[in-house]
C-alpha cells in the first residue's frame, strides 16, 4: 500500500500538511465530505491540494510529514514551487 504526504492551502491562506493512503478521499474529507477532515481545516474550507509526495510506507510518510512541518511557510512554498 502506498502512502502519500500532502500539503493543502486553506481558504485563509494557511498551509496544512498530512499523510494518507488516498489523497482524493482525504481532500474530499478536508472539504467536508463524509464529516471527516482535520479539526484545523474544518474552519478554513475550502482547501486546495498544492503538493503531494509518495512514500514507501507509513513510517517514511510520517517522517517526511514531520520534516515538512518543521519548515517555515517560505520553505513549504519553495518545496511546492520546486516540485511543479
Amino acid at each position: 500500500m502506498a502512502w502519500w504526504v500532502y500539503l493543502v492551502r486553506c481558504a485563509d491562506g494557511t498551509l496544512y500538511t498530512g499523510i494518507t493512503t488516498d489523497v482524493e478521499r482525504r481532500l474530499a474529507e478536508h472539504n467536508g465530505a463524509a464529516g471527516g477532515g482535520a479539526r484545523y481545516t474544518r474552519s478554513r474550507r475550502p482547501v486546495a491540494l498544492i503538493h503531494v509526495e509518495r512514500a514507501a510506507n507509513r513510517a517514511e510518510a510520517a517522517r517526511r510529514e514531520a520534516a515538512i512541518r518543521r519548515l517555515g511557510r517560505a520553505g513549504k512554498l519553495a518545496l511546492c514551487a520546486a516540485a511543479n
